[in-house]
């Protein structure tokens, strides 16, 4: 089983949130670049990873995509998966100011 959850801000700038979490949570995050995905940030720890994604990223045509169209409100997503249900995590990630709850998937 993998629990998935997706957060969003538009509180926040991807840079911001990826110190606010890595200060609440003690992980480090690194900024990688993808052709699909535009730059984002990723921390992994033997519990699962979070990945802090603009939400807006570079099309093809020279227009903004959206990695998130379900969630077009949301200018920064953060993205958890953990390999079973983790309550304290997203305790923690809740009590930050802007990040809001957008969806939760276990497979």
């Amino acid at each position: 089983m993998t629990d998935h959850h997706t957060y969003g801000t538009s509180t926040h700038t991807a840079d911001e949130l990826a110190r606010l979490v890595s200060d609440r949570l003690g992980l480090v995050f690194t900024e990688r670049d993808s052709d699909y995905r535009g730059v984002y940030h990723l921390a992994s720890s033997p519990n699962g990873r979070i990945e802090i994604q603009p939400n807006p990223i570079p099309g093809d045509d020279g227009d903004d995509d959206l990695y998130a169209p379900e969630h077009s409100s949301a200018q920064v997503l953060l993205l958890t998966t953990t390999p079973t249900p983790d309550p304290a995590l997203h305790a923690r990630l809740g009590s930050l100011e802007g990040l809001i709850h957008l969806n939760h998937e276990t497979v």
